[in-house]
């Protein structure tokens, strides 16, 4: 879980950071406090393009940043992948790259009943529309894990969900 100390605030500053070094110009995301750091950073970053979504709808988004000739992440909540299922058929039929970051609900500490049909779901309904999983439990993790989902991305041409667990965020507290 993150400390005290503000190494949350150190491993998601970092993660912005890897991201831009990567070229990534387009954030799309559900708001959500797992990504608050990640959203603040790109909306004060001139160099950016950050879109609210009021749902899911980010998944048309990265195929039109690619499209355009852009790099993109979408980031949303766990809870969220599922509105998005049909549409990764997009990503899957266009062979686009696609990346997003998931704030996961429903897994360790969660004290939110309706949060556990999906967070228990995300990766196996992910994994038969074609997407990789990766899971990050431990911040000194962070980087390594999404250097790698950047190469399987942009190099390999996958679609990639890096899966920031509870253990990383912290559950919320209702």
């Amino acid at each position: 879980m993150p400390d005290d100390d503000g190494s949350a605030a150190r491993w998601q500053d970092e993660l912005y950071d890897l991201l831009r070094r990567h070229n990534i110009t387009q954030f799309a995301y559900v708001p959500d406090a797992g990504h608050r750091i990640l959203i603040d950073r790109s909306l004060a970053d001139p160099e950016v393009h950050s879109v609210a979504l009021t749902t899911e709808e980010g998944v048309a988004l990265m195929a039109g940043a690619d499209l355009g000739g852009a790099r993109g992440v979408l980031l949303m909540q766990s809870s969220g992948a599922g509105n998005c299922i049909n549409m990764l058929s997009l990503i899957k039929g266009g062979h686009f790259p696609f990346l997003t970051l998931l704030s996961m609900r429903g897994d360790f500490g969660e004290g939110n009943p309706w949060q556990y049909p999906m967070g228990q779901a995300v990766e196996p309904v992910l994994s038969a529309m074609g997407v990789i999983c990766l899971r990050i439990e431990r911040p000194e993790d962070v980087a390594l894990t999404v250097s790698a989902a950047l190469t399987m991305v942009f190099q390999g041409g996958n679609a990639v969900a890096v899966l920031l667990t509870q253990k990383l965020l912290g559950a919320k507290a209702f």
